[in-house]
């Protein structure tokens, strides 16, 4: 299976257990690798062919600037099958980064990784 990937999808979302972050958001980052055949894409030069990779950031920041949810393994799994519902694309690991996460200790970021597929 081939891959695509997007790092780095940056969207403001308003996610969490806390009442302040619920009202004031802030940024998560997505990771996705899309899991797809790619050479009917390949042979005839055809985006049709494959997953429009614009279509579908736009789509992921959709979702975590939509509906808020308390979890982001709950965030994950909706971007997860929001990128399933794409013809061609038979997996997906999502890694969502909230590194403004309401923790008291120094660091560097919070992360949900998550794998979902057709099967």
């Amino acid at each position: 299976m081939d891959r695509v990937a997007l790092r780095g999808l940056k969207a403001r979302g308003h996610h969490g257990v806390f009442p302040k972050e619920r009202e004031e958001g802030q940024t998560f980052l997505v990771d996705l690798v899309l899991g797809l055949d790619t050479r009917p894409a390949a042979a005839d030069d055809d985006l049709a062919k494959t997953v429009h990779y614009g279509i579908v950031a736009e789509e992921v920041v959709a979702v975590v600037e939509g509906e808020p949810v308390n979890l982001i393994e709950t965030l994950a799994d909706r971007i997860a099958q929001a990128c399933l519902k794409h013809e061609g694309v038979q997996e997906v690991e999502v890694c969502v980064h909230k590194p403004d996460a309401p923790i008291t200790v120094p660091f560097d970021d919070v992360t949900v990784t998550i794998t979902r597929s057709r099967v």
